[in-house]
């Protein structure tokens, strides 16, 4: 059954990008922008650990129901690697569990570094927002207890290395798959040089096709006067922006609304079978999220969630 989204005017719906600062959890940023906005219905895209700064994309009024539909598939960071030692948390913020004084030449921890480019398994951190028997791992963590989890694929696009002015700190720029964890990037890089390491510090760059050079912080947000923050709001459509835009013509359009199929050879178009689309109307208004399925008669375009906006 397909989702039907509809603006309320007296409602602000949209998508925030929020420049987040370091100490706030996500959920801390979601509460603000609550209260900036008056609003219960507020979401987020990616978790940023505490520690970490920069681009949290944060979904506004009805927007936060196009979340099951994202899937923000690069990511960039700017993060410090700090070599001989290792914590619980694989970040600097966590109880230490080893110290060495054996650090490597730059040119080898490069080395280690380019090695991980490319499809990698990661077993998640214990302290980390993923589920295992209905409890969240960080919980089981602060319980001092330990579990068995299995690794997950994921990939790292791109990855410079440059010395940092500390002594065995490190600068990385990462590109990476969406599910990547940096911390456990830079233990592994870390075990791998035989030292330890862990992320001293992370700022998120980008999260799809959102920037920095697009985000506001809390403390700007909140200095906005009231009446202004709506203006703050990006379309629900730039969710969508990296999808091919599909106008259709007013019958086809009414067709669509009703919940009908648009068969590829009554619009002239050729598109792969599970491609996802933005639907328009004549005058180039986003009015749904469509995917293309396998129907008796032909490939066809389905609405799969409508948007009013």
């Amino acid at each position: 059954m397909m989702d039907i989204v509809r603006q309320n005017t007296l409602e602000p719906s949209g998508v925030l990008v929020i420049d987040k600062h370091a100490g706030a959890t996500s959920h801390d940023i979601v509460n603000i922008v609550r209260r900036a906005y008056g609003i219960r219905r507020v979401g987020h895209t990616g978790t940023l650990d505490p520690l970490a700064t920069g681009v949290l994309v944060v979904l506004v009024g009805r927007a936060a129901k196009a979340a099951e539909y994202l899937a923000f598939d690069r990511k960039h960071y700017t993060a410090t690697l700090r070599l001989g030692i290792t914590t619980d948390t694989e970040d600097i913020t966590g109880n230490i569990t080893s110290l060495s004084d054996n650090i490597p030449p730059a040119e080898t921890v490069i080395d280690a570094c380019v090695s991980f480019v490319g499809k990698i398994l990661q077993t998640p951190p214990m302290y980390s927002a993923k589920k295992a028997g209905g409890k969240k791992l960080y919980e089981l963590a602060r319980e001092g207890k330990t579990i068995e989890r299995r690794p997950v694929e994921v990939e790292i696009f791109s990855l410079d290395c440059t010395r940092a002015e500390r002594p065995g700190d490190y600068l990385l720029e990462v590109v990476c798959s969406s599910g990547t964890y940096i911390r456990t990037l830079c233990a592994d890089i870390g075990k791998r040089l035989g030292c330890g390491g862990v992320m001293a510090t992370l700022r998120r760059t980008m999260s799809g096709d959102f920037g920095l050079d697009m985000a506001i912080s809390t403390k700007a947000l909140l200095a906005t006067p009231p009446n202004e923050r709506v203006r703050l709001l990006l379309p629900v459509e730039r969710l969508f922006s990296s999808l091919p835009k599909i106008g259709l013509p007013a019958f086809y359009e009414r067709l669509c609304r009703s919940g009908c199929e648009i068969y590829l050879s009554k619009i002239a178009l050729s598109l792969p079978v599970g491609q996802r689309v933005r639907l328009s109307d004549e005058r180039g208004g986003f009015f749904a999220l469509g995917e293309v399925l396998s129907y008796p008669g032909g490939p066809a375009i389905k609405a799969i969630k409508f948007f009013e906006i």
